[in-house]
């Protein structure tokens, strides 16, 4: 059974934070309303370094408390943020997550095959997987056909979304050789 350890329950929490601040580098383009943020390098990195579980825990919290109306994404809370054009990217986040740190616990080593692996994860995890429920839900809200969701809402981000998926594979891989996901979370296996 699962039971939260105080020091996983402090690197998510510190994760959710850092996606908060990740929100505040923010381009805005005019032809969409989804901005250019660096959140989705956040997710990557809660996957890649806290594990699934915790990983998964740091996104729910950025949800739930975006849900209850805490100020978490560009300063806005509340389920108007969560149901606007952006939150079906939001939704998928601790999905990603976990995706990414099941992922990742399964890769050994720190040679070129360990950052192709975790630039892969965080690539069709924490970028592609997004798009699966971020650009429907933009077309929905935003009356937008899917092939129109796709260009505003997909097309210009992915160059963006490889550059993050390469600094969380840069990043994740010399960090977990000294802080495995045991030694950050206090999981034992």
């Amino acid at each position: 059974m699962f039971r939260f350890q105080l020091r996983g329950t402090a690197f998510s929490a510190l994760f959710a934070a850092l996606v908060v601040v990740f929100g505040f580098i923010s381009i805005p383009l005019g032809f969409t309303p989804v901005p250019i943020t660096l959140q989705t390098l956040a997710v990557m990195l809660a996957g890649s370094l806290l594990g699934p579980r915790y990983g998964f825990f740091s996104m729910f919290l950025v949800v739930a408390l975006t849900a209850i109306g805490f100020p978490m994404l560009h300063g806005q809370g509340g389920l108007g943020v969560l149901l606007g054009p952006t939150g079906g990217y939001v939704w998928m986040w601790p999905v990603s997550a976990l995706l990414i740190g099941w992922f990742s616990q399964k890769i050994r080593g720190a040679g070129p095959a360990a950052y192709a692996a975790f630039f892969a994860a965080n690539a069709l995890f924490g970028a592609l997987l997004v798009y699966v429920s971020g650009v429907p839900w933009l077309a929905k809200v935003a009356g937008l056909t899917l092939g129109k969701a796709i260009a505003a809402g997909c097309l210009p981000y992915i160059p963006g979304d490889l550059i993050k998926a390469a600094a969380a594979a840069l990043i994740a891989v010399p960090i977990r050789r000294v802080f495995p996901v045991s030694r950050l979370t206090g999981e034992n296996g």
